[in-house]
Protein backbone atom coordinates (compact mmCIF):
# COMPACT_ATOMS: atom_id res chain seq x y z
CA UNK A 1 0.00 0.00 0.00
CA UNK A 2 2.91 2.50 1.11
CA UNK A 3 4.57 1.52 -2.43
CA UNK A 4 1.19 2.64 -4.23
CA UNK A 5 1.19 5.77 -2.44
CA UNK A 6 4.61 6.80 -2.80
CA UNK A 7 3.99 5.72 -7.16
CA UNK A 8 1.06 8.11 -6.86
CA UNK A 9 2.84 10.89 -5.14
CA UNK A 10 5.44 10.87 -6.99
CA UNK A 11 3.58 10.66 -10.77
CA UNK A 12 1.61 13.75 -9.22
CA UNK A 13 5.02 15.60 -8.72
CA UNK A 14 6.31 14.50 -12.31
CA UNK A 15 2.88 16.04 -13.77
CA UNK A 16 2.78 19.14 -12.21
CA UNK A 17 6.63 20.05 -12.68
CA UNK A 18 8.08 18.08 -14.74
CA UNK A 19 5.91 17.18 -17.05
CA UNK A 20 3.76 20.31 -17.17
CA UNK A 21 0.95 20.83 -19.49
CA UNK A 22 1.00 24.04 -20.51
CA UNK A 23 4.59 24.64 -19.57
CA UNK A 24 6.45 21.57 -20.61
CA UNK A 25 3.53 20.35 -22.85
CA UNK A 26 2.19 23.36 -24.29
CA UNK A 27 -1.07 21.55 -24.00
CA UNK A 28 -3.98 23.59 -23.17
CA UNK A 29 -2.12 27.30 -23.08
CA UNK A 30 -5.02 29.09 -24.42
CA UNK A 31 -7.22 28.06 -21.97
CA UNK A 32 -4.77 28.66 -19.57
CA UNK A 33 -4.47 32.40 -20.26
CA UNK A 34 -8.21 32.66 -20.66
CA UNK A 35 -8.79 31.33 -16.95
CA UNK A 36 -5.86 33.34 -15.77
CA UNK A 37 -7.23 36.82 -16.52
CA UNK A 38 -9.75 37.04 -13.51
CA UNK A 39 -8.78 35.65 -10.10
CA UNK A 40 -12.60 33.95 -10.03
CA UNK A 41 -11.85 32.19 -13.13
CA UNK A 42 -8.90 30.46 -12.04
CA UNK A 43 -10.17 28.04 -9.07
CA UNK A 44 -13.16 27.19 -11.60
CA UNK A 45 -11.14 25.97 -14.28
CA UNK A 46 -8.32 23.97 -11.47
CA UNK A 47 -11.11 22.28 -10.13
CA UNK A 48 -12.71 21.14 -13.33
CA UNK A 49 -10.28 19.99 -14.77
CA UNK A 50 -8.28 18.24 -12.03
CA UNK A 51 -11.54 16.15 -11.32
CA UNK A 52 -12.00 15.51 -15.31
CA UNK A 53 -8.41 14.42 -15.40
CA UNK A 54 -8.66 12.12 -12.13
CA UNK A 55 -12.03 10.55 -12.96
CA UNK A 56 -11.20 10.25 -16.84
CA UNK A 57 -7.53 8.92 -16.17
CA UNK A 58 -9.40 6.22 -14.10
CA UNK A 59 -11.97 5.78 -16.26
CA UNK A 60 -9.60 4.99 -19.00
CA UNK A 61 -7.32 2.66 -17.13
CA UNK A 62 -9.46 -0.26 -18.01
CA UNK A 63 -9.66 0.41 -21.61
CA UNK A 64 -5.96 0.95 -21.59
CA UNK A 65 -5.25 -2.37 -20.40
CA UNK A 66 -7.35 -4.07 -23.15
CA UNK A 67 -7.15 -2.32 -26.06
CA UNK A 68 -3.45 -1.07 -26.25
CA UNK A 69 -2.16 -4.62 -25.64
CA UNK A 70 -3.56 -5.48 -28.78
CA UNK A 71 -1.68 -4.74 -32.34
CA UNK A 72 -4.28 -2.20 -33.57
CA UNK A 73 -5.79 -1.32 -30.62
CA UNK A 74 -4.62 2.13 -30.20
CA UNK A 75 -6.52 3.19 -33.39
CA UNK A 76 -9.21 2.83 -30.70
CA UNK A 77 -8.24 5.09 -27.78
CA UNK A 78 -8.97 8.68 -29.81
CA UNK A 79 -12.30 7.64 -29.69
CA UNK A 80 -13.21 5.61 -26.63
CA UNK A 81 -11.03 8.52 -24.71
CA UNK A 82 -13.76 11.62 -26.71
CA UNK A 83 -16.52 9.07 -25.05
CA UNK A 84 -15.12 8.94 -21.85
CA UNK A 85 -14.53 12.61 -21.49
CA UNK A 86 -18.46 12.78 -23.28
CA UNK A 87 -19.92 10.57 -20.74
CA UNK A 88 -18.28 12.14 -17.78
CA UNK A 89 -19.11 15.69 -18.97
CA UNK A 90 -22.72 15.07 -19.18
CA UNK A 91 -23.06 13.10 -15.64
CA UNK A 92 -21.48 15.87 -14.28
CA UNK A 93 -23.53 19.09 -15.79
CA UNK A 94 -26.98 16.73 -14.90
CA UNK A 95 -25.48 16.37 -11.19
CA UNK A 96 -25.02 20.22 -11.02
CA UNK A 97 -28.23 20.37 -12.32
CA UNK A 98 -30.08 18.14 -10.34
CA UNK A 99 -28.54 18.84 -6.75
CA UNK A 100 -26.69 22.38 -7.55
CA UNK A 101 -28.63 24.14 -9.89
CA UNK A 102 -27.59 27.73 -8.76
CA UNK A 103 -24.00 26.12 -9.84
CA UNK A 104 -24.71 24.88 -12.63
CA UNK A 105 -26.33 27.98 -14.05
CA UNK A 106 -22.93 29.67 -13.56
CA UNK A 107 -20.69 27.09 -15.05
CA UNK A 108 -22.56 25.37 -17.81
CA UNK A 109 -21.23 28.83 -20.13
CA UNK A 110 -17.78 27.80 -19.21
CA UNK A 111 -17.67 24.02 -18.65
CA UNK A 112 -17.07 23.19 -22.35
CA UNK A 113 -13.67 25.13 -22.13
CA UNK A 114 -12.80 23.43 -19.01
CA UNK A 115 -13.79 19.53 -20.59
CA UNK A 116 -12.97 19.25 -23.58
CA UNK A 117 -9.55 20.76 -23.92
CA UNK A 118 -5.99 19.40 -24.81
CA UNK A 119 -5.09 18.83 -21.03
CA UNK A 120 -7.47 16.74 -20.26
CA UNK A 121 -7.22 14.46 -23.78
CA UNK A 122 -3.66 14.99 -23.49
CA UNK A 123 -3.51 13.50 -19.48
CA UNK A 124 -5.31 10.38 -21.29
CA UNK A 125 -3.19 10.00 -23.96
CA UNK A 126 0.10 10.16 -21.33
CA UNK A 127 -0.93 8.01 -18.95
CA UNK A 128 -0.14 4.94 -20.98
CA UNK A 129 3.71 6.23 -20.79
CA UNK A 130 3.54 7.47 -16.94
CA UNK A 131 0.79 5.99 -15.14
CA UNK A 132 1.58 2.28 -14.89
CA UNK A 133 -1.22 0.61 -12.93
CA UNK A 134 -4.43 2.08 -11.75
CA UNK A 135 -2.80 4.70 -8.87
CA UNK A 136 -0.27 5.67 -11.69
CA UNK A 137 -3.54 6.66 -13.89
CA UNK A 138 -4.97 8.31 -11.04
CA UNK A 139 -1.79 10.15 -9.74
CA UNK A 140 -1.14 11.11 -13.06
CA UNK A 141 -4.09 12.35 -13.96
CA UNK A 142 -4.58 14.76 -10.66
CA UNK A 143 -1.14 16.15 -11.27
CA UNK A 144 -1.69 17.20 -14.51
CA UNK A 145 -4.85 19.00 -13.17
CA UNK A 146 -2.66 20.43 -10.18
CA UNK A 147 0.02 21.86 -12.81
CA UNK A 148 -2.60 23.47 -14.74
CA UNK A 149 -3.68 25.63 -11.60
CA UNK A 150 0.05 26.30 -11.02
CA UNK A 151 0.12 27.61 -14.66
CA UNK A 152 -2.99 29.34 -14.14
CA UNK A 153 -1.35 30.65 -10.78
CA UNK A 154 1.88 31.97 -12.47
CA UNK A 155 -0.25 33.20 -15.31
CA UNK A 156 -2.62 35.16 -12.98
CA UNK A 157 0.14 36.37 -10.86
CA UNK A 158 2.37 37.77 -14.15
CA UNK A 159 -1.31 39.41 -15.94
CA UNK A 160 -0.93 42.89 -14.59
CA UNK A 161 2.72 43.23 -15.05
CA UNK A 162 2.60 42.02 -18.68
CA UNK A 163 0.04 44.38 -19.65
CA UNK A 164 1.67 47.39 -17.50
CA UNK A 165 2.36 50.63 -19.66
CA UNK A 166 6.16 49.61 -19.28
CA UNK A 167 5.69 46.45 -22.10
CA UNK A 168 5.72 48.04 -25.60
CA UNK A 169 1.54 48.78 -27.01
CA UNK A 170 2.45 46.02 -29.81
CA UNK A 171 3.76 43.67 -27.58
CA UNK A 172 0.79 43.90 -24.83
CA UNK A 173 -1.33 40.83 -24.18
CA UNK A 174 -0.72 37.95 -25.92
CA UNK A 175 2.01 38.17 -27.64
CA UNK A 176 3.92 38.76 -24.17
CA UNK A 177 2.32 36.30 -22.59
CA UNK A 178 3.72 33.36 -25.02
CA UNK A 179 6.98 34.93 -23.95
CA UNK A 180 6.38 34.91 -21.02
CA UNK A 181 5.29 31.29 -20.96
CA UNK A 182 8.25 30.01 -23.05
CA UNK A 183 10.75 31.63 -20.37
CA UNK A 184 8.90 29.93 -17.65
CA UNK A 185 9.27 27.02 -19.69
CA UNK A 186 12.55 27.19 -20.25
CA UNK A 187 13.13 27.56 -16.60
CA UNK A 188 10.93 24.44 -15.38
CA UNK A 189 13.12 22.44 -18.07
CA UNK A 190 16.63 23.57 -16.95
CA UNK A 191 15.52 22.90 -13.75
CA UNK A 192 14.55 19.59 -14.58
CA UNK A 193 17.69 19.05 -16.61
CA UNK A 194 16.34 17.35 -19.42
CA UNK A 195 13.89 17.94 -22.25
CA UNK A 196 10.39 16.64 -22.78
CA UNK A 197 10.14 13.55 -24.69
CA UNK A 198 6.88 13.44 -27.19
Amino acid sequence: MAEVFARMVSLIMIAVFTQNAVFDRALDANVAIYASRKTSHIMGFAICITVMTTLASAAAYPFDLMLLSSKYGYLFMPLIYTGIVSVLYLLGLFILWRVFPKVFYKVKKYAHLAVFNCAVFGALFLNYNYGKGFAGYVGYGFGTGAGFFLACFLLNVAHERLNSEKIPKVFRGYPITLVFIGIISLALNVLVGYTAEF
